[in-house]
């Protein structure tokens, strides 16, 4: 957990942070705006459990909080959802971006998705994301259980493409961490928000 105050915007390596409200210990709008005052690049409203009708509900909530903070708020999965609140950007898991209709790419300023191998990586550059999350690298409770990638994964994706590569799973608030992202290629981290403890 971070107990400390920063402003992630002065820091050399890029952070996003991926929101998990079943990890937070304070109300989760609370949550929000204080990792908005903390000024990381973007955060991904990701609450997988959520109906499509509950995510807007909820989207409506943080892009507001975001808005204020002038923090960009990436939409996870519902893309039509994204569109509707005239969000420009969307993180689409790799499944759902195969999918995703070509005159509706052009309607967004930046698409993201997942990767867990390289060939994942290959085929997102291939179907025009802006960025990608390459993971889990570092053990993780959102991942019990499952061995980390590591960071030869990392470099591997990041030797084999040409868009902003953020490593996901177990990133923490540790300069020596982040380094080792850095010196693999990493463009940044996606840090889950419901830990920072800001």
């Amino acid at each position: 957990m971070c107990k400390m105050k920063c402003d992630l915007s002065e820091i050399d390596l890029k952070i996003i942070a991926v929101s998990n409200r079943k990890l937070c210990e304070r109300p989760f709008l609370e949550q929000i705006e204080r990792v908005c005052q903390m000024k990381p690049q973007a955060i991904i409203l990701r609450e997988k459990d959520l109906s499509e009708e509950e995510y807007r509900i909820l989207s409506e909530e943080v892009l507001s909080v975001c808005k204020k903070y002038e923090i960009p708020c990436i939409l996870h999965k519902f893309w039509k959802t994204a569109l509707e609140l005239e969000c420009t950007s969307v993180h689409l898991p790799l499944p759902e971006l195969r999918k995703l209709p070509e005159g509706v790419k052009e309607q967004f300023q930046r698409i993201g998705t997942s990767v867990h191998s390289v060939e994942d990586a290959k085929e997102a550059e291939r179907l025009g994301v802006s960025y990608m999350t390459a993971g889990h690298i570092y053990v993780t409770d959102c991942k019990k259980g499952l061995a980390p990638r590591g960071l030869g994964f990392l470099k591997d994706v990041c030797s084999t493409v040409n868009v902003p590569v953020y490593a996901i799973g177990g990133i923490k608030f540790d300069e020596k961490q982040w380094e080792e992202l850095k010196q693999k290629g990493a463009s940044g981290g996606c840090i889950m928000s419901g830990m920072m403890e800001v």
